[in-house]
């Protein structure tokens, strides 16, 4: 029997690869640094210590199969979840079970589907955005998931038209880094590790992966590279994946694209050093699924967990398992690297509360809804009970109602809205209607059939229900005793013309834009939207309407911003609603904000710009270096969104931050308070040397495949050998034989004690950096006045000009949601702190505030700033 691969498991690392050499002369293509060795973790980090204990006397009880058998996936629909490691049952413990996905549980039943990320992060509430992460976090739980693959900051958003912009927030850094940062915290409250990904320079889908590209004719040999600057890097992209580690995030997940020309899940530059060393990561860094292009490379990179175990989908082949086993009894990697990967996922399980005693069941099953079927999917083996149909939704319904209302932004009110009890509703849009399929009739949600409720992909879980908007329209209508007519076919021109122009109609004009991931194509959209421009002829369909209907509401669920320009202004068009991805409450969510049951205080978390253009960076929909990867360069640096047409002078259609409410609001009264804080300084220190648990035995014999004690699974990947003549012979590896001296970069295994990074954090601080990084530097104050009729949120938020010729004109860095009632007069107050003051200094490698003159913002939006004060 096979128990392992013949690929040559153990490669050397590259920290750039270009198959096609006859490329390499026609540009320079950007490098990412060696860094090695891999930190391990530290018993003293804030938050970390008791998991940390908890990790050392269970992994010092471990040999080295059982420790493999923790790291590496058992095989794509080797057992129930998308990801399962393997079990230790010696010890009890019944594996790790890592699942989809950020807004529910995919493939489960009797789970809810929440709003997307990019919705709840319109709605600027830090209590909503930490209530959502708690309730996805218990019903994860529930079904027996322990690593909830969630939430997300790459993509951050670089380009409008990237295909799963929606599984994240903003492409505005400090609005991610909060929102990952209090879903994380739910989550993990709750009991489940929180793994935020794609890490990092994960922007499009376009290229990702190069079997997935073949198949569309794209004849590439390497994924495509995110070519990104250091400072790029630090300013933007990293930075809420600092606030995630700061909010002691358990996992990340690597990202399949490479940065600089180096895979992610094997760049020893952004895992050991910027995530381990600099932002002093404690948890494990998990590969997304078939992400892992190495094995002794990746190991010493700074990977800890290999998903889903199988080179490819169900090759049999793991560039770990039984390779990583040899690897360490040939000497290759280290048993402290091994022990760390060890150490790092079972601290994480330790950390959200988990103990080995109370493991819950999973179950569920990922590949099919039968209560009984085969739990080893692939091999078709063990067949048993899989399903038990375990209700995990308790009242979740109803938080998604809300903050599906509080995450709608109305971006234009002629005063048509709140509806008040109208005479004759004309409803038109496929998107106000079901899908004729049901909720669910599209594998991964992969269409753009009625209502749209969340984008395609492994990002999405299966409705328990899904109210559309006619449903809860209907509701609504018989009360107020209105008339109702709904036409859910876009291009029934006749009928739709016949029925908006009657006298007395208000019509409403539902629309959407769809998007996903890679390997679903609807539409000819490959995982990236083609266009900006909505979907189902939305465009035309709202100008016909309007143009025969003098009071035409238009609401749109999309993905990001679409292209109003074409009608946006036009007066018969009286008001315009973003409601994103709701989720299953829809229709309910909908209704509340139109008829004023809550009043719309959100914000757009990106701009919508005049043209495709006005956004400067784009998707690369085409390969630009023949054969060899695709080579996309940062090239705008930070100044994406906002930032860019800010930078511009482009006047957009909505900025960033916008949003409008039935009540108004006055600013007033800006102060600013300076902080008395200690002058910066870098850390400095040692780590210990690196430290080994329990002892690996170097007899072959004993890794042999127990026979006596399991039968072999087809397929499934294991940890052991299957000859014990010699280790070559075990290993069937062409390139076996050669030490790590010779393939590994310098410096790869070394255990002696390391030089801390001087942005990081101390061995007994907080991790995510240098911790006076977050020392408070001011605190600004502002009074906001609700000089409307009824009580209304407010969302100030405060900007800063950080006065640097590269700097953006202004950066989002604090805001907050404030109920007022109407007349009242409440304080806003904000923190700056010393990375919200900063940059990132190229030369020194760390955060320096300049000399230059820095000013304070606040506003409603990121071009409505009435108040201003100079930073003393």
């Amino acid at each position: 029997m096979q128990l392992h691969g013949t690929l040559a498991q153990l490669l050397p690392v590259t920290q750039f690869v270009i198959s096609d050499s006859s490329q390499v002369g026609k540009r320079d293509l950007a490098a990412s640094e060696p860094h090695y060795p891999s930190p391990w973790m530290s018993p003293t980090a804030q938050g970390w210590e008791d998991a940390y204990a908890k990790a050392k006397e269970f992994v010092s009880q471990l040999t080295l199969a059982e420790k493999v058998n923790l790291t590496t996936g058992v095989g794509w629909e080797g057992e129930q979840c998308v990801g399962q490691v393997g079990s230790i049952p010696r010890l009890g413990f019944r594996s790790l079970c890592m699942q989809d996905s950020p807004l529910g549980i995919r493939f489960a039943d009797y789970v809810s589907a929440f709003s997307s990320g990019q919705t709840v992060a319109a709605s600027f509430d830090r209590s909503l955005m930490y209530r959502r992460g708690e309730a996805m976090g218990a019903e994860n739980k529930i079904k027996g998931v322990d690593v909830l693959l969630g939430p997300v900051a790459g993509p951050i958003g670089r380009v409008p038209a990237g295909g799963r912009n929606w599984e994240g927030f903003s492409p505005d850094p400090y609005l991610t880094g909060v929102a990952i940062a209090e879903t994380i915290k739910g989550v993990q409250d709750a009991g489940v590790i929180a793994c935020a990904k794609h890490y990092i320079g994960n922007e499009q889908e376009h290229f990702r992966q190069v079997g997935e590209s073949q198949g569309r004719g794209y004849n590439i040999s390497e994924t495509i590279s995110s070519n990104i600057d250091d400072k790029t890097m630090h300013e933007l992209y990293l930075w809420p994946f600092a606030d995630a580690v700061r909010a002691g995030v358990g996992s990340i997940m690597c990202s399949y694209n490479q940065v600089n020309n180096s895979y992610s899940c094997q760049n020893s530059k952004m895992l050991n050093d910027l995530l381990k060393g600099e932002l002093g990561f404690q948890g494990f860094v998990m590969s997304d699924w078939q992400a892992q292009h190495s094995g002794a490379a990746s190991a010493v990179a700074g990977l800890d967990m290999t998903m889903p175990g199988d080179t490819i989908f169900n090759s049999g082949f793991s560039f770990w398992g039984t390779n990583l086993t040899l690897a360490v009894l040939n000497g290759t990697v280290p048993q402290y690297r091994v022990d760390d990967m060890a150490m790092r996922i079972m601290a994480a399980y330790f950390k959200v509360g988990r103990t080995v005693e109370d493991q819950i069941p999973i179950n569920f099953d990922s590949w099919t809804k039968d209560t009984y079927g085969p739990i080893h999917f692939a091999a078709n083996e063990g067949y048993q009970q899989i399903n038990w149909h375990v209700d995990a939704q308790e009242d979740h319904g109803d938080l998604i109602r809300e903050i599906g209302a509080k995450s709608t932004v109305l971006l234009k009110n002629d005063g048509a809205l709140p509806l008040k009890k109208p005479r004759f509703l004309a409803v038109i849009g496929e998107d106000a209607g079901p899908n004729p399929l049901g909720p669910n009739g599209c594998d991964n949600r992969g269409c753009n059939s009625g209502t749209l409720a969340m984008g395609w992909g492994s990002g999405t879980a299966d409705f328990p229900y899904l109210i559309s908007p006619i449903d809860a329209l209907q509701m609504q209508a018989l009360e107020d005793r209105t008339r109702i007519e709904a036409i859910f076919d876009n291009s029934a021109s006749t009928t739709i013309e016949a029925l908006v122009k009657q006298e007395g109609a208000t019509a409403l004009v539902f629309v959407n834009a769809n998007s996903g991931e890679g390997f679903i194509d609807v539409d000819g959209n490959a995982g990236d939207r083609k266009n900006l421009t909505l979907w189902g002829n939305g465009d035309e369909l709202i100008k016909n309407v309007s143009s025969l209907c003098n009071n035409t509401i238009v609401v749109i669920h999309s993905v990001g911003p679409t292209l109003v320009t074409d009608w946006y202004d036009s007066p018969n068009i009286t008001a315009i609603l973003w409601a994103g991805l709701p989720g299953q409450e829809s229709g309910r969510s909908i209704v509340d904000v139109l008829y004023g049951k809550v009043n719309p205080a959100a914000r757009t978390p990106f701009t919508w710009a005049a043209q495709r253009e006005d956004y400067g960076a784009d998707v690369l929909y085409e390969p630009n270096n023949g054969n060899g990867p695709p080579q996309q360069d940062f090239t705008e640096g930070v100044f994406i969104d906002y930032r860019a047409l800010d930078r511009a002078h482009i006047e957009p259609i909505y900025e960033f931050g916008f949003g409008l409410s039935y009540t108004t609001f006055d600013y007033s009264d800006l102060q600013v308070e300076k902080s008395n804080t200690e002058e910066y300084k870098p850390t400095t220190g040692k780590t210990a040397e690196a430290p080994t648990f329990g002892n690996v035995s170097t007899e072959l014999d004993d890794y042999l495949f127990p026979n006596s004690s399991f039968p072999y699974i087809w397929q499934y990947i294991y940890p052991y050998v299957n000859t014990t003549s010699s280790l070559e012979d075990a290993s069937l590896d062409p390139e076996f034989g050669k030490t790590a001296e010779e393939f590994l970069p310098a410096g790869a295994t070394d255990s002696a004690a390391q030089s801390l990074d001087p942005a990081g954090p101390g061995l007994a601080d907080q991790s995510g950096g240098n911790p006076q990084l977050y020392e408070t530097l001011y605190t600004v104050t502002a009074k906001i006045t609700n000089t409307g009729d009824v009580a209304g949120d407010e969302i100030p938020q405060l900007y800063v000009s950080l006065g640097g010729e590269d700097d953006p004109p202004v950066v989002l860095r604090g805001f907050d949601r404030i109920t007022i009632e109407p007349g009242n007069t409440a304080t806003f107050q904000a923190n700056l702190t010393r990375r919200d003051v900063s940059n990132w200094d190229v030369e020194t490698q760390n955060w320096v505030i300049t000399d230059c003159a820095k000013t304070v913002h606040v506003g409603p939006s990121s071009r409505k700033l009435p108040l201003s004060a100079p930073l003393p």
